[in-house]
């Protein structure tokens, strides 16, 4: 259920796609903890990983539309799942230049300026970089405040002027996609501008970390028609869309990130003796461990049936825009709590230079924080609460979409931003009933009031405008969700009764959490309050399984995976 480096083929992908993931892996192995600790501590530029994907041509394969790529360049989103696990499972730096890369990249993909994505492809076959221009340091990713401008030349052309902040490569990237408006016109505009023109000042680096994480500022700098990208709603429509699907891969990361330091932290407590007995034999700690791992599964589970929604989207069919920012989202968040867990484990020794674990511990808090807030994913998702959970429609089923295809609608989205409380989804139920297990059946009861609460209790007006307040609800609400895709996937994936039942376990549990919190809230009503209380419940007590899910799948993981030295 989790990567292991050291024995994954990658057989469910095509020979091309394997040979990446592979040499890729490789790549870090021969590099080795002590190397990687080694350039963390001392914040390396990681000029070796960009020269090696760049000699395999891995960015240019991964993230070129084939029209514009040779070999086997498509975007191609459920084989770059496998590819963002890698990176986040040896270090968050590396992810996170693929991460930008890709940002940079949509703007330009999204555009009908064929000659600079000729031009594009051509640069990243060199193993070129990118990166995104969009926020402000005094208006972050509000897009309406912009103050980058591009003013007439008086020649038919323009000058920019104005500075971007937080912008990950822009230091070294063959072009930045930078998001302005017309002085004139006040027009929305996305145009192209590269890295190394001296009328590009890279200002500094903002973060204290192997990333560079740039402030630049465009002085006067001489801008033509050739370099526009999009105007207007287009432009608008592509700095969303570029972020709805670029967002998807920060879920992944967590993965990757998470599961080497479980790995790690197994290792060291069945390996660890105390007062004559193995740490894994207290009960405490196998219960810490089952889980974290738990919530591991299910992270993965969901974020790769996620991909399948992804990789079917059309203009009739919008569900990943729940799914994304949920992955963005909640699996990002249940990767704070994987860790959290595991460090209660391991405790001190989380803190040690040497191990992943201390990287792992501060780069897993990055990543819910980035591509938007939680919160602000959160008041995406409240929007689709109403149709998904009491008005469904049908839709044919989506089987796994592991096809050798270019994810076309993702650079041909429209406008993300309207309508989306139209966006319809096939009955969650349908998932729920396909299971018959004790935790499932308790957490239907529990999603069964909270339909009450958007009936009986539903928010008021003044409820609805605090954020507060929604953002309880909508954890409610996002748990249904995220179970349902669970199952869906679990059901695809033979994932056993047994731990499908344990990762319900914790399901259950976090409903009762929010809907307590609800309950807690100093504006909830007394019907509301009624109606949170009824949604506690306590998960089906199954010593035996939980003991056959500890030795079969969380004590069965020690010693079976260590980084080369």
């Amino acid at each position: 259920m989790l990567l292991n480096p050291k024995t994954e083929t990658f057989h469910h992908l095509d020979e091309k796609s394997r040979r990446i993931m592979l040499e890729t892996i490789r790549f870090f192995e021969n590099k080795g903890k002590a190397r990687i600790k080694h350039d963390d501590h001392e914040r390396v530029w990681y000029q070796d990983f960009l020269d090696f994907q760049a000699s395999q041509q891995i960015f240019a394969r991964l993230m070129t539309p084939p029209e514009y790529g040779q070999d086997d360049a498509r975007h191609d989103s459920y084989r770059n799942c496998f590819f963002n696990e890698i990176l986040g499972f040896y270090g968050l730096p590396y992810w996170y230049t693929w991460q930008v890369t890709m940002l940079g990249l949509g703007p330009i993909w999204n555009s009908q300026n064929t000659a600079i994505k000729k031009e594009t492809g051509e640069l990243l076959r060199k193993g070129g970089i990118f990166a995104f221009g969009l926020s402000e340091k005094a208006h972050g990713a509000d897009l309406i405040a912009s103050e980058m401008t591009l003013r007439s030349d008086g020649r038919g052309g323009y000058l920019a002027r104005g500075s971007k902040y937080y912008i990950g490569n822009a230091n070294k990237a063959a072009l930045v996609s930078t998001f302005g408006k017309i002085q004139e016109t006040g027009e929305y505009v996305f145009f192209a501008v590269k890295s190394d023109h001296p009328n590009y000042e890279c200002i500094k680096n903002t973060v204290n970390s192997q990333n560079f994480v740039a402030e630049y500022r465009l002085n006067d700098y001489p801008v033509t028609e050739a370099d526009i990208l999009s105007r207007g709603r287009a432009a608008w429509d592509a700095s969303l869309s570029t972020i709805a699907y670029c967002k998807y891969n920060l879920g992944w990361a967590s993965i990757g990130i998470c599961t080497h330091a479980f790995y790690e932290a197994i290792n060291h407590a069945a390996n660890r003796v105390l007062f004559n007995h193995a740490v894994t034999d207290f009960p405490h700690i196998r219960a810490f461990f089952v889980d974290a791992y738990a919530r591991l599964v299910a992270m993965r589970l969901f974020a790769l049936r996620a991909s399948d929604y992804m990789r079917v989207a059309s203009a009739q069919d919008k569900r990943y825009l729940l799914y994304n920012p949920m992955v963005k989202m909640k699996v990002t968040m249940q990767g704070e709590e994987v860790i959290n867990l595991i460090w209660d484990i391991i405790a001190a020794r989380g803190f040690e230079k040497d191990t992943f674990f201390e990287m792992a511990a501060r780069d897993i808090r990055a990543l819910p924080k980035l591509e938007g807030t939680a919160q602000v994913n959160m008041v995406l998702i409240i929007k689709f609460m109403q149709k998904f959970l009491l008005e469904s429609e049908e839709y044919a089923p989506v089987a796994r979409q592991d096809q050798q295809k270019n994810d076309d609608f993702l650079f041909d989205q429209g406008a993300t931003s309207k309508g989306q409380n139209k966006i319809f989804f096939h009955d969650f139920n349908t998932a729920y009933r396909s299971v018959d297990l004790p935790n499932i059946r308790v957490f239907r009861e529990q999603i069964e009031v909270l339909k009450r609460l958007l009936t009986d209790g539903a928010p008021d007006r003044t409820q609805n405008r605090d954020l507060d307040f929604m953002l309880i609800v909508g954890e409610l609400f996002t748990l249904v969700a995220y179970g349902q895709l669970i199952i869906e996937n679990a059901l695809l994936q033979k994932v056993d009764h047994d731990l499908l039942n344990t990762i319900f376990d914790f399901m259950v549990r976090d409903f009762s959490r929010y809907a307590l919190q609800l309950y807690s809230k100093t504006s909830s009503s007394a019907i509301q309050q009624e109606i949170a209380l009824a949604m506690i419940r306590k998960p089906v007590v199954d010593t035996a399984q939980f003991e056959r899910v500890w030795k079969t799948h969380v004590h069965a993981l020690k010693d079976t995976y260590e980084m080369n030295p």
